[in-house]
C-alpha cells in the first residue's frame, strides 16, 4: 500500500507537468530499502516459527525481550511500518518520518492531521504563532493550514521529540521539511517535491 501511495502522487505530478521526471527516481531510493527490510523481517519471522529445540529456546528469549518497553516498541514499529524513515538529510527527527495524526484546533474547528491529506494534496502545517511562512507561489498545489496543538510530540520507535513550529507534509504522510522557528529551507523543499514556482508569480524564484 505504501509503495502505491509513494509512487502515485509522484506519477500524478509528473503526468500533470508539475514536477520533472527525475522525481520518480525518489521512489526507488525511498522504497527499495523498505522492501528489503520487509523481506528480511519476513525471513526472520519464518525462522523463529520453527519447532526444533533451539528455535523454541530462542523464541522464549525473544518473548522475554518483548516484555520490555524499548524492544517491544522497536518490533511494533518495524512490523507496522511506522518506523520507516526516508533519508531527506540532517535535521529534526521528524524529517523523513510519517507525520503523527495529531488532534489539531483550526479556525474551522478541530480536525486530525490525516484529514488534511484526504485530497492527496501536500500541506504546510503551521503550529506556532504566525511565522511569516509564504507558500503563495505554490498555492495551486499546496495547502497552508494554521493550527494549534497542545500535546507532546512522540514518534513511533523514536519517542518524544522537540515540538516543531511547522512542517511540510507530503501526500503520503511523510514530512519533507520541518520548521524550527524560521522558514529556512521551505522553498527549496517545496521546489524539490512539488515543482518550481510559476515564473510569472512575483514571489517566484528559480
Amino acid at each position: 500500500m505504501q509503495d502505491a501511495v509513494n509512487l502515485g502522487w509522484k506519477l500524478a505530478q509528473v503526468v500533470n507537468g508539475t514536477s520533472p521526471v527525475s522525481l520518480l527516481d525518489t521512489y526507488h531510493a525511498e522504497r527499495h530499502p523498505v522492501a528489503a527490510r520487509v523481506l528480511q523481517n519476513t525471513m526472520a519471522q519464518r525462522a523463529v516459527g520453527a519447532n526444533d529445540e533451539r528455535t523454541v529456546a530462542l523464541r522464549g528469549i525473544l518473548g522475554e525481550l518483548l516484555r520490555m518497553d524499548e524492544p517491544r516498541k522497536h518490533i511494533a514499529g518495524m512490523i507496522s511500518g511506522l518506523d520507516v524513515h526516508y533519508d531527506l538529510g540532517e535535521g529534526h527527527p521528524l524529517l523523513g518520518r510519517r507525520m503523527p495524526d495529531l488532534d489539531l484546533v483550526t479556525a474551522d474547528g478541530p480536525l486530525r492531521v490525516f484529514e488534511l491529506l484526504h485530497d492527496a494534496k501536500p500541506v504546510v502545517l503551521n503550529v506556532s504563532e504566525p511565522a511569516g511562512l509564504d507558500v503563495t507561489p505554490w498555492a495551486d498545489r499546496v495547502q497552508f493550514v494554521d493550527a494549534t496543538y497542545g500535546g507532546g510530540w512522540e514518534l513511533p520507535v523514536v519517542g518524544a521529540v522537540t515540538a516543531p513550529t511547522a512542517a511540510l507534509i507530503r501526500p503520503d504522510g511523510h514530512v519533507a521539511w520541518v520548521g524550527e522557528g524560521t522558514d529556512t529551507g521551505l522553498r527549496d523543499a517545496l521546489t524539490t517535491w512539488f515543482g518550481s514556482a510559476p515564473r510569472s508569480d512575483p514571489g517566484a524564484y528559480g
